[in-house]
């Protein structure tokens, strides 16, 4: 599977929620990347993508991200897939990660604990969401309508980002293949319209 399907895969596994520059990357396809600049992340801040990737899919009964190598996928992605302006506003997250980190636990991302990594980036999540809940309260003020401002914002957030390519790193892995969700390695016929028990796992794509 190339990247390309790949993408096209996860934006079918997340319902269709995926951002505009992810999409655009599935028909413009990857950019070559600056070197002029050198990595574009240290070596702590790939252990901070590491343990982001494990806190939104951690593990359970099936093994998490970690486990999967999605952490290297999502540096990767972003380094060699996004333009800069997204890249910055990717850095800039880990960055903002970190602080928060050291501001309530005294630690690092990285040396945190799963439980304080998880209490960190649901402060994150709740911020985002409180900024997209007065978003559209002034959307409906307005009569519903978008101004041209709001409606050119293409790019996604931090987390959003981060989460798709979580995503799409985990469930295009073997491991998320083949263990969170049913795997057939030589499937028979295709059946669009199929009832699922509940608990089942979603077949792997």
């Amino acid at each position: 599977m190339n990247r390309r399907d790949a993408l096209r895969n996860v934006a079918i596994l997340m319902g269709g929620a995926i951002s505009a520059s992810t999409l655009s990357i599935v028909n413009q396809g990857c950019n070559p990347v600056s070197k002029k600049n050198g990595e574009l992340f240290t070596a702590d801040q790939e252990g901070m993508i590491t343990e982001l990737a494990d806190t939104i899919i951690p593990a359970t009964a099936t093994p998490g991200a970690k486990a999967a190598g999605v952490g290297p996928f999502v540096a990767m992605m972003v380094k060699e897939c996004y333009p800069d302006t997204i890249q910055k506003t990717f850095t800039a997250g880990l960055d903002d990660l970190e602080k928060r980190s050291k501001s309530k636990f005294s630690k690092s991302f990285v040396t945190a604990s799963a439980a304080e990594r998880a209490t960190v980036l649901q402060e994150v999540v709740g911020e985002l969401q409180k900024k997209k809940d007065e978003e559209k309260a002034k959307e409906n003020a307005g009569g519903g309508k978008k101004s041209p401002q709001t409606a050119s914002k293409k790019d996604p957030n931090f987390f959003q980002l981060a989460k798709e390519l979580t995503m799409l790193g985990y469930f295009t892995s073997e491991i998320g293949a083949k263990q969170a969700l049913n795997y057939i390695p030589v499937p028979g016929k295709y059946d669009a319209c199929t009832d699922m028990t509940p608990g089942q796992k979603a077949w792997a794509l």
